[in-house]
């Protein structure tokens, strides 16, 4: 293994920086995510609990399975990284110190779930359901339920039955929680006070034998960023239904005269908030979806496709059609794995 120097690959261009290892870039835990990690310790101590999960660097957010361990991304351990991961991905999981609090409170949540092997009880399963139910390949959340508490985004609670545990413990560890006011009325207030009893009986003991580390976890980190990013653009992008030039040309005008722009320019304009209004209602992938963009300014320049400056219902149009096609997709994915 040839380590590189901090200083060194900081010097990289991007290019070069996509063909190092993600294992010999020398990465540490330390800097502000090693402060984030001390501030879930002591978090956990001011309620009297004795696990402090240990962190590890790993390529994505995860608590493996009956290991009480939370796996933190790399690229957060490093601005240039971080800036890496925008330009590649167009987000930044966990980026901002609320964000990466939020995630390691989650995954604490896991951690003592595995631990303490908590979803065996009876009273937990009464609650949030069976662990060993089939994690589904996506969601659709009832955006009103009260059943379940609000904590990382797309209510997440809802997703599988672990996860729903995960939120509910992340919210009553969260010190600025006033959970008994926010929640009351909710049926997730219920939930949330057997997490405040289940975390009080096992106050002050130690959870006794856990598995061990396994270190073939960190096996994904010894490729080269290129192939990190090909794997997961390749995860993200599933083929989206083919280009429906008829609906475009409903969106956009063939024949300008003389007072717009390309639809190519239009798009390119509004990417940004098409891209946050899509994946704020559907959770696709804000790279699945820019990809999907790309293709139509693509397909509108070939078409000769023109957008009026001053249609004022246009852009709402935009989002709509293709948040549409996003959930055809899902539904068809549904329908084929269910036959």
């Amino acid at each position: 293994m040839v380590m590189i120097s901090t200083s060194e690959w900081r010097c990289l261009d991007d290019e070069s920086l996509l063909d190092c290892r993600i294992s010999d870039l020398g990465l540490r835990m330390e800097g502000k995510v090693a402060e984030c990690v001390n501030q879930l310790y002591r978090e956990l101590q001011a309620k009297g609990l004795c696990l402090m999960p240990r962190c590890h660097i790993g390529d994505e957010w995860f608590c493996p399975e009956g290991c009480a361990a939370i796996f933190i991304p790399f690229y957060l351990f490093d601005d240039r990284l971080r800036k890496l991961e925008k330009k590649m991905l167009l987000d930044v999981e966990g980026g901002t110190r609320e964000e990466c609090m939020k995630l390691l409170r989650h995954e604490a949540g896991h951690a003592y779930s595995y631990a303490y092997k908590l979803q065996r009880r009876k009273k937990w399963q009464h609650y949030f359901g069976l662990a060993s139910q089939t994690y589904p390949e996506t969601y659709r959340p009832r955006r009103y339920s009260k059943s379940y508490v609000i904590h990382l985004d797309d209510w997440y609670a809802q997703m599988h039955p672990d996860e729903d545990w995960a939120e509910t413990f992340a919210v009553w560890l969260t010190p600025s929680s006033d959970w008994l006011n926010e929640y009351e009325g909710w049926p997730a207030l219920r939930k949330l006070k057997y997490v405040d009893e289940l975390m009080g009986s096992i106050a002050g003991k130690d959870p006794g034998k856990l598995e061990p580390y396994r270190p073939s976890v960190e096996s994904s980190l010894r490729i080269k960023l290129r192939t990190y990013y090909r794997r997961k653009q390749k995860a993200f992008a599933e083929s989206f239904p083919d280009y429906y030039d008829d609906e475009l040309k409903k969106l956009f005008k063939h024949e300008p005269s003389g007072s717009e722009v390309s639809a190519g320019a239009y798009i390119k304009q509004h990417r940004k908030h098409v891209i946050s209004s899509i994946t704020q209602w559907t959770r696709e992938p804000k790279y699945r979806v820019n990809e999907l963009l790309e293709d139509f300014i693509e397909r509108t320049d070939d078409l000769g496709l023109v957008a009026a400056k001053d249609h004022a219902e246009l852009l709402s149009n935009l989002v709509s059609f293709i948040t549409a096609l996003v959930m055809n997709r899902r539904f068809a994915e549904r329908s084929s794995n269910s036959n």
